[in-house]
């Protein structure tokens, strides 16, 4: 498994649209000898080459078989449908569902939304991918439902997007095999959920303190004998024994 050798490294797949640059980045600045690989993986995919042990963690969408997995939910992403810029949606700030009754909308392979029903009229035949259905989209031939993130990768001069308000949503999760939660998962786990490099968990090992004296032993200084009958008074000073008035012969 990725990272397991003499030489740690770890290794983190995502789907596209996810976008991990800002946890890589505080990774390398946190652990810059620990080198982390990233690699892009289909979201049909992602979970498997996880239970494969090809790479050490994963960013997938979710729902998806989560059998074997720890999954941490990080960020849930907005619904949005993509259309022509000339189409009748463009006219609204936001849609939903019912708009779309009556237009053919695309319902690709890889759909990452957990419909019930898909809206709107389906196509004959279901597109293998998402990019697949933004061509069809910038054909003319359909409408497209997916989370903003895929809108943005898939994005075209031609095409715009509008959120759909009642659409089902995915959410963005870290997962990992629940028998591997190694120090390195542990690590790039505190990075994700933004725990600072001083937290309990997530951090490298600290170096062992130098031993110090128990807090008993105080270096033995002798003590002072106080002195009988008091402090000594000087004569004429502060303290001292006052003088009455000279008497006169």
């Amino acid at each position: 498994m990725p990272g397991s050798d003499d030489s740690p490294s770890f290794t983190l797949a995502y789907v596209p649209g996810v976008t991990p640059g800002k946890w890589v980045r505080t990774w390398h600045e946190r652990s810059p000898e620990v080198p982390l690989t990233l690699v892009q993986v289909t979201a049909a995919d992602a979970a498997e080459r996880v239970r494969a042990r090809d790479t050490d963690a994963v960013l997938l969408r979710l729902p998806t078989d989560r059998s074997g997995l720890h999954a941490i939910p990080l960020y849930t992403e907005t619904t949005v449908v993509v259309v022509p810029k000339d189409h009748v949606v463009t006219a609204a700030d936001e849609v939903s569902l019912a708009d779309l009754a009556d237009e053919l909308v695309l319902h690709p392979l890889d759909d990452t939304l957990d419909w019930e029903r898909p809206p709107g009229r389906p196509a004959l035949e279901r597109p293998a991918t998402t990019g697949d259905a933004v061509a069809l989209v910038a054909a003319g031939v359909g409408l497209l439902v997916v989370p903003q993130s895929l809108a943005r990768l898939h994005h075209r001069r031609d095409l715009t997007y509008r959120p759909v308000a009642d659409a089902p949503q995915s959410r963005v999760a870290l997962a990992w095999l629940e028998d591997e939660t190694t120090d390195l998962m542990e690590q790039f786990i505190g990075i994700v959920r933004g725990r600072t490099v001083n937290s309990t968990r997530g951090r490298r090992p600290a170096e062992p303190a130098k031993s110090s004296p128990p807090a008993r032993q105080q270096s033995k200084q002798p003590k002072a004998t106080p002195r009988r009958g008091g402090p000594r008074r000087q004569p004429g000073g502060k303290g001292g024994r006052r003088r009455g008035p000279r008497r006169r012969s």
